[in-house]
């Protein structure tokens, strides 16, 4: 740089330095207007330069197009020397990573609203055409206010320091990366979705949902394991966050949210229910289904579970579970069915439920209703055991007693087994 200066800006101090370059604060002198100026150095002499320099110029244009709040503004792309830089809108805040703190939660209202305004942003560039394929803490600056600002869009793929494949695909920050990524597959809008989903997670619980001693170990949980429910982590989020959170993380880019506009309108939704319980002093009530943009809550609870499809063949391929199989009475068991049977067999039936029938003509004069099974009147009516004039001596009583109880047992017996 001559004379201190980039292009036309003039370069007022150093913000940052990199492994690849500098990120400068200046001055636009045609505008007065302050600057950031990131810088990439292109003298490196390696064979990937050459493809380095002309993705940063198209991504670059890209990202140039991008017109959000919660989205930097590039103002200017150019060259100077070995230098191609950046000048983008100058902003006054943290980089989300500062703010959060190991084993220390934040507030499950700062989180949500944090994470809101992430997937809009992201929904806005997706729309635009425009994938980030890096978006992690470092790459999300809060301002004073706390408005979010998503930076680094389209080049941050670029680094050096960032995780390849054996082919040379950059893949991203290894701690941030969807499933898809760690295979080596292109990155989608859905990518990004899923590194909201581990952001997310990590500002509720105050730790990673991944974890490991080496790249490969953190690759492999990403694909394979499931982080336990916010929830279960920090008691202070609410369960309908684990809902979210499940479908941001799912493993398959089909059971993942299918666009970021649907993850914010959840988030939103969830953020109004907890401000709510927060005005009433009350925990908040669970997400309703219609709240929740096509979220199942029975069958989302399992997608943290799910493997990325096909990363695991073989396992399980031989096992068949019977999904009708559970303890218990069957939910269709009737009891006065099962005592007639009995009565049959016990050769009390022709007493018994002669007596029985002419009880149930009686239901609507005495008032004594069937049982419920299943939501439907039984087909049976039992006898009113309160009126002592109904015809029944005491050994009928006793032996129609014995037989319910009996042939209860016997049918629990017979559905168990």
């Amino acid at each position: 740089m001559e004379n201190d200066k980039l292009g036309r800006y003039e370069i007022v101090a150093e913000l940052g330095k990199g492994a690849m370059g500098t990120v400068y604060r200046a001055v636009d002198p045609q505008l007065g207007r302050a600057v950031a100026i990131k810088t990439i150095n292109l003298s490196t002499d390696t064979d990937d330069m050459a493809e380095y320099e002309a993705r940063f110029y198209q991504e670059a244009r890209a990202a140039g197009g991008l017109n959000h709040p919660s989205i930097v503004t590039i103002y200017d792309i150019g060259r100077t020397g070995n230098i191609a830089y950046l000048a983008m809108e100058l902003l006054e805040g943290k980089e989300l990573r500062t703010l959060m703190m190991p084993g220390v939660p934040m507030a499950v209202s700062v989180a949500v609203d944090t994470a809101i305004q992430i997937a809009e942003g992201l929904a806005y560039a997706h729309r635009s055409g425009v994938v980030h394929r890096d978006i992690k803490p470092a790459n999300i600056m809060i301002l004073r206010e706390g408005q979010v600002k998503i930076t680094d869009f389209g080049i941050a793929h670029m680094r050096s320091a960032e995780v390849r494949t054996q082919t040379g695909v950059v893949l991203g920050s290894p701690k941030y990366m969807s499933p898809e990524q760690v295979l080596g597959k292109r990155a989608e809008p859905g990518s990004d979705i899923f590194s909201l989903g581990i952001i997310l997670y990590e500002m509720l619980t105050g730790q990673a949902p991944f974890v490991g001693a080496e790249i490969n170990a953190i690759m492999f949980q990403i694909v394979n394991l499931a982080p336990p429910a916010p929830s279960s982590v920090n008691p202070a989020a609410p369960e309908m966050l684990d809902f979210i959170v499940a479908k941001a993380l799912a493993k398959s880019l089909d059971e993942r949210y299918s666009n970021a506009r649907q993850l914010a309108d959840d988030l939103r939704e969830c953020a109004a229910q907890i401000k709510t319980a927060s005005n009433l002093s009350l925990s908040p009530a669970p997400l309703r289904q219609a709240e929740l943009s096509k979220i199942d809550v029975f069958a989302t609870t399992q997608l943290l579970a799910h493997s990325y499809p096909h990363a695991r063949q073989g396992d399980g391929a031989d096992e068949i579970i019977d999904p009708t199989a559970n303890l218990g009475l069957s939910k269709v068991f009737d009891s006065a069915e099962a005592t007639r049977k009995l009565a049959v067999q016990t050769g009390m039936a022709e007493d018994s439920w002669a007596h029985a029938r002419t009880q149930s003509l009686q239901v609507n004069e005495t008032g004594v209703h069937g049982s419920v099974i299943g939501g439907t009147l039984s087909h049976h009516v039992a006898p009113s055991f309160g009126a002592r004039n109904d015809g029944w001596n005491a050994r009928d009583r006793t032996v129609f007693t014995l037989g319910v109880g009996v042939a209860t047992i016997l049918a629990a017996a017979i559905v168990l087994l």
